[in-house]
């Protein structure tokens, strides 16, 4: 192999680890592995044709639950796509980020890319804050976005204390940490929220890795 091939090789597989979107795949299509669910709410998280689902479509989801990655992440980008199939009650979804478990509770506590009629593109402080803590930048757009019964992509870019979030394309989300007592780091979960009959399906999720922030 001449030095030159070796030179483009190189090159290209360095273009393509950089190249917006790319990552690692975190959910292999077939299996939980690399995730872990409460013990006791196994039923509502399952696979189902290469996607997460979770929920019910039968039966009311009693709290809210989360399918949530073992590893842990600081400074990352995050794709996914999601589908939200209602029936009623209430119809929530999200995915947490920077975020963990409580002991011995069903709840999560960290930012989520909120999902959900009239949340779309937020950013919500669970069982922290518990309020919004993001403007949608362009309310607009991002309506025009949006496919409540459909496939929708979240792409979320974490950096030191700097969280961006774009919804099918749109920002929608630029948000910057000012409390340093709030760790930039934790796992990533899959959230169905409780009190209605749904199901949320992921897919496609991949985490690309980024080098720590001078920002922090």
């Amino acid at each position: 192999i001449s030095s030159a091939l070796v030179v483009f090789v190189a090159l290209s597989a360095l273009g393509d680890h950089h190249e917006k979107g790319k990552g690692e795949l975190i959910f292999d299509g077939k299996t939980l592995t690399g995730w872990n669910v409460n013990k006791g709410e196994e039923k509502w998280w399952r696979v189902v044709n290469g996607a997460i689902e979770g929920g019910s479509l039968a039966e009311r989801v009693p709290h809210n639950t989360f399918c949530v990655t073992n590893a842990s992440y600081g400074d990352f980008e995050l794709n996914l796509q999601f589908k939200i199939t209602p029936v009623k009650g209430g119809i929530n979804s999200g995915i947490q980020i920077r975020s963990k478990r409580i002991e011995n509770h069903h709840e999560m506590i960290g930012y989520q890319a909120d999902a959900a009629k009239n949340y779309w593109g937020k950013i919500y402080d669970e069982s922290r804050r518990r309020r919004v803590i993001s403007k949608v930048l362009d309310p607009e757009a991002l309506a025009r976005a949006v496919k409540p019964d459909g496939w929708n992509h979240y792409r979320i870019l974490c950096e030191g204390p700097r969280i961006r979030m774009w919804l099918n394309g749109v920002a929608c989300a630029d948000y910057t940490e000012e409390d340093d007592r709030i760790p930039l780091e934790g796992h990533i979960g899959l959230q169905v929220h409780g009190g209605g009959t749904l199901t949320v399906r992921f897919k496609e999720i991949t985490v690309r890795a980024l080098a720590p922030s001078e920002e922090k």
